[in-house]
């Protein structure tokens, strides 16, 4: 499966590329619709795993780090859409159309995808994911009962909330990180469980490098 795929990912996230939508409010940002195949999006969906326990605290997702889960190398290992992901947005041809698109240096990151899945109680203040991460594509997943009221929330430089992004299945949007670049989750009520990929390419300074891809493996963009 994982070579086959790799190609429908490249091909499919290129072409929504071609047409996201873009904003320049509060900062720049995307819409990206249909940015994976369907069949790896019906993969991902019913990847199981535990849900998380947040035991009343939430506000920052390193807070339980030890309930995460990634596109890490155990999971490439045994899951066949894990590997075609990582596979593909390692490849030099997907980081080149990447770089081209946002107008970002990938050479030298690492790709990190988490598979994160979130449950009432959570939420996340405004943040900008400044620093480490290069950029940023969230892919949402789920489409539970009024999971379309769960998009990121987008707030001004001054973290006052401006917007909400749509929420359903092969959704995504992305942004490249700056020092206003504020994002977060507004806690409300999640029916069953919030699914989505949090993809990011990410420097050399990254400390976790069991959470990475390719812990050993830089990205090299290819033309």
């Amino acid at each position: 499966m994982s070579e086959l795929a790799q190609g429908q990912i490249f091909k499919s996230f290129t072409a929504a590329l071609g047409r996201a939508a873009s904003f320049d409010a509060p900062y720049q940002h995307w819409f990206i619709e249909r940015p994976l195949p369907e069949s790896i999006i019906g993969d991902l969906q019913t990847t199981q795993f535990p849900a998380p326990e947040l035991g009343g605290v939430s506000g920052k997702r390193e807070l339980h780090n030890d309930q995460r889960h990634y596109v890490d190398q155990d999971n490439i290992a045994r899951l066949p859409a894990f590997a075609a992901l990582a596979n593909a947005f390692q490849a030099p041809e997907m980081a080149g159309a990447i770089e081209d698109f946002f107008s970002v240096d990938l050479n030298g990151t690492f790709l990190r995808i988490e598979y994160a899945q979130d449950v009432t109680g959570f939420w996340l203040e405004p943040h900008t994911d400044l620093g480490v991460k290069r950029l940023t594509v969230l892919i949402y997943l789920s489409d539970g009962d009024g999971h379309g009221n769960l998009g990121t929330d987008v707030y001004t430089g001054d973290k006052k909330w401006m917007k909400r992004s749509p929420f359903r299945p092969n959704f995504a949007m992305a942004f490249v990180p700056g020092d206003h670049t504020y994002h977060g989750f507004e806690a409300r009520d999640i029916s069953g469980v919030r699914k989505s990929l949090i993809l990011n390419y990410v420097t050399a300074d990254w400390r976790d490098r069991e959470q990475l891809a390719f812990p050993d493996q830089t990205v090299s963009a290819g033309r």
